[in-house]
């Protein structure tokens, strides 16, 4: 009998029609029509990545209990069941994970080409991932680290994954990129050097790694100062190989080396700061070389070897040029003015041990001496130690002849023709000879009348220094108009016709007693007595 389909035929009326018709046949379902039945039942086809899984639907559905699925799910999925226990990966990091779902996210039976995984790209944050995507990591796309075909989760996040051919270390280093290199950029990777067995102090922290690993050779590298520093030894390595012991990092001139313990010698003032080769010429620091000044700068003795070998009795190790010599502490002789500029070596002209200086200014300016040592004083009295010539300070007050008058604004060239003083007259006609009108006649006792005030400035006495009284016509008279035979005589008689006898019209009957009749006051107008 043949059954009627009604209208509103359904794929689970089928179903039941073919249920019945297995029970009235008498015969349970084997395997197979159970797989044909659970295939009728489906909702539709499975996705391409279960259809293995597709004929047994025990291994995702549990019949008698839907909230299983999810264990089922994880059953197969270890993988993602680690992260879920362990919370890593994408699913670990979810908020839900230990009681969300799978079929919250993921559905099936939509047919073989449908994406169950159903990832949205533009809304995926890497953040809940093991690899948050920071600096140049974020501008990439998710090609640009995942494969295509390949399950994303099988992506490594270690740096070498990615950047091998990148690597400039040529694995020399370990997978651990990031202790170096940051994710902003490549370069200017920062090395902690600390963590190695050689720290990095003082320039060495400035250097590029090239400056020490040639061509990027990580190992091995030298760790002793000569390994890399061997051209660089000045000491031709008669110093060894411990820089250090001498050198610091910190600047490759600057060296610590105690040289007075080392040799006995200590390095003060200058010889603290000249290269040691200016010392050590021969570049062998075992070479002996001599420790007393002269030993090194013999070439240097402005002196000749006039003063000894003893530099250090006036040299000091500050600067070679004295400054501040005490000349006066150490030989009661003061230098001063010109002296004090003086090199050594112009009174010291011979050996200081066996040379004798006198300390007054004869015994060195002897040959100088323009009086040819006829002066008793000593140079002193009247010249200074500034200059020979100038100025001179000779107070003649002091001497036997006082300058008064005029005498005092004269140059001493005009008394003094020579410069042997002592042989300059001291009387006016010693030098104003040649002045005297009297030729001679007066005497020599010009101050008798005249004064050093001026030549013309005169005063004489008639009456008390001759006894002749000047008086009358007389007192109008120059000296000349009687003291003239010869001029400027002074022997001159007081009687009257001794100067009038051409005036006597008695013709000497009278005698020569003329002021018997006449007076001084004149000549005419005689009284008879």
């Amino acid at each position: 009998m043949a059954v009627q389909r009604p209208r509103s035929w359904t794929t689970a009326g089928a179903l039941a029609l073919l249920l019945a018709t297995a029970l009235i046949g008498g015969a349970a379902p084997g395997p197979a029509a159970a797989a044909t039945v659970e295939k009728l039942l489906m909702p539709g086809p499975v996705s391409q990545a279960h259809v293995k899984q597709e004929d047994s639907c025990a291994l995702c559905h549990d019949r008698s209990n839907r909230r299983t699925q999810t264990s089922l799910c994880l059953d197969c999925h270890k993988e993602i069941a680690t992260d879920v226990r362990d919370r890593r990966g994408y699913h670990g990091h979810m908020s839900n994970s230990s009681v969300g779902e799978c079929r919250a996210c993921h559905t099936e039976h939509k047919g073989r080409k449908a994406d169950i995984v159903r990832l949205d790209r533009a809304q995926f944050d890497h953040r809940n991932t093991d690899f948050s995507l920071e600096g140049a990591h974020a501008v990439l796309a998710c090609e640009d680290c995942h494969k295509p075909g390949e399950a994303w989760r099988k992506v490594t996040t270690g740096c070498a994954a990615c950047h091998k051919s990148d690597d400039v270390h040529r694995g020399q280093f370990t997978q651990s990129c990031g202790e170096c290199h940051s994710q902003s950029r490549w370069s200017g990777g920062r090395f902690d050097h600390d963590r190695t067995a050689f720290r990095l102090t003082g320039a060495h922290t400035s250097v590029t790694c090239d400056a020490c690993h040639a061509g990027g050779r990580y190992k091995p590298a030298p760790k002793s100062c000569a390994g890399c520093h061997a051209t660089d030894d000045e000491h031709r390595g008669s110093r060894g190989p411990d820089c250090g012991r001498c050198h610091t990092t910190t600047e490759w001139k600057a060296a610590k080396y105690d040289h007075l313990k080392e040799t006995g010698y200590a390095l003060l003032g200058v010889h603290d700061k000249i290269d040691c080769l200016a010392c050590h010429r021969s570049g062998n620091y075992k070479d002996r070389i001599p420790k007393d000044c002269a030993g090194c700068h013999s070439a240097d003795d402005a002196h000749a070897g006039r003063f000894g070998t003893a530099c250090e009795d006036c040299h000091g190790n500050e600067r070679w040029h004295l400054a501040d010599y005490d000349h006066a502490g150490k030989h009661h002789f003061a230098l001063a003015g010109a002296h004090a500029k003086l090199d050594c070596y112009a009174c010291h002209t011979a050996n200081v041990h066996t040379q004798k200086l006198a300390k007054d200014c004869a015994g060195c300016h002897a040959a100088e001496d323009p009086h040819g040592g006829k002066l008793d004083a000593g140079c002193g009295t009247c010249h200074g130690e500034q200059s020979w010539r100038a100025p001179l300070t000779f107070d003649h007050d002091l001497s036997s002849y006082p300058l008064v008058g005029l005498h005092r604004v004269v140059g001493c060239a005009q008394c003094h023709r020579t410069q042997a003083f002592h042989e300059t007259p001291t009387s006016c006609s010693g030098c104003h000879q040649q002045d005297d009108v009297h030729h001679g006649g007066l005497g020599k006792k010009c101050e008798s009348c005249h004064s050093p005030n001026g030549w013309s400035l005169w005063k004489f006495d008639h009456a008390r220094q001759t006894h002749f009284p000047l008086l009358g016509a007389h007192a109008k008279l120059s000296c000349a108009d009687c003291h003239n035979a010869p001029p400027g005589s002074t022997k001159t008689s007081s009687q009257c016709a001794s100067c009038h006898h051409k005036d006597d019209r008695h013709l000497g009957a009278y005698g020569p007693q003329c002021d018997r009749c006449h007076t001084v006051y004149s000549w005419k107008g005689a009284r008879i007595q």
